[in-house]
């Protein structure tokens, strides 16, 4: 692993949260530790609601399991429930690490 991913991942480990990842449907969820940084200045301005939240999180629970998050699923953070507009694989040379996920929402 090299020193950008180990430093993301400890980071993701060191201040993430627990968070659910699921099918729309329901038919599959799992448990993650996710890292979703604090909300930029022009962000607040428009007003934390309507900022799409994004989450970062390490491929080891969802390479353990087989889940593959897409466009669609729910992320639970919290009291608050996410749509994923885009999940993007995070690759270290050329080994899935980590995915990035992209949601709006926040009800």
């Amino acid at each position: 692993m090299s020193l950008g991913a180990s430093r993301r991942r400890r980071q993701i480990l060191r201040a993430g949260r627990p968070m659910v990842l699921s099918r729309a449907n329901l038919s599959e969820s799992l448990t993650v530790t996710g890292y979703a940084p604090p909300p930029q200045a022009a962000q607040l301005a428009e007003g934390a609601g309507k900022a799409p939240l994004i989450a970062q999180i390490t491929a080891d629970e969802t390479t353990r399991s087989g889940y593959t998050p897409r466009s669609g699923d729910t992320l639970r953070d919290g009291p608050k429930n996410y749509t994923l507009t885009d999940a993007s694989p995070v690759y270290d040379r050329g080994t899935l690490c980590g995915w990035t996920l992209i949601t709006s929402g926040g009800a």
